[in-house]
């Protein structure tokens, strides 16, 4: 859940691509990968890898967007990831893996569609129960190898960073992206 309302100032906004209520949200400017990109070491703080959801704001989707309008999107945003919210909920993540691997094939034929872009972002996105996550608290003390050892045991291209609130719920607040961690430590994790 991201609670906009209490906390926006603080910690940012959903930014929207598909025409979803937009009232604070902003898409104009693409998105850049966040990180200046330079090397990180295993002992280096984890918070010099993430997408920190305060300065940069994340980027949403709707559940009912076809999955090849959510690509687009992503390559406008300049991201691998789409949190996918109903309304100010998120409800899952969908990543460029999901929409361009084996999840749209593995859907048609298990499904009454039979057309790839028939297909839209709930009916292959991971959904919020299933999203792999780090607590902030454990990621204010971690190291870049401590995140490397989640990526490895988890087998996820992305990991979400959450704030559990006394009064809101679950808010997010961050993401890791794999190949972003990989490009800054200068090789595979795998």
């Amino acid at each position: 859940m991201f609670d906009s309302q209490s906390e926006e100032a603080a910690y940012g906004s959903i930014a929207f691509l598909d025409g979803a209520p937009a009232s604070a949200h902003s898409t104009e400017r693409p998105r850049r990968p966040s990180g200046p990109g330079r090397r990180v070491a295993p002992a280096d703080p984890a918070v010099k890898v993430m997408t920190d959801f305060s300065a940069e704001p994340a980027v949403a989707v709707s559940p009912d967007r076809l999955i090849d309008d959510a690509l687009r999107d992503m390559i406008v945003a300049g991201v691998r990831a789409l949190l996918v919210a109903r309304g100010e909920v998120i409800v899952g993540l969908i990543t460029s893996y999901d929409i361009q691997g084996e999840r749209p094939l593995q859907f048609l034929r298990t499904s009454g569609f039979t057309r790839h872009d028939e297909i839209q972002v709930e009916h292959i996105m991971t959904p919020w129960e299933e999203v792999p996550t780090l607590d902030t608290q454990w990621v204010s003390s971690a190291r870049v190898g401590d995140v490397v050892h989640h990526f490895k045991s988890r087998q996820a291209s992305h990991l979400l960073v959450v704030e559990y609130g006394k009064r809101s719920g679950v808010l997010v607040r961050g993401l890791f992206s794999r190949t972003q961690l990989e490009r800054q430590l200068g090789q595979s994790i795998w």
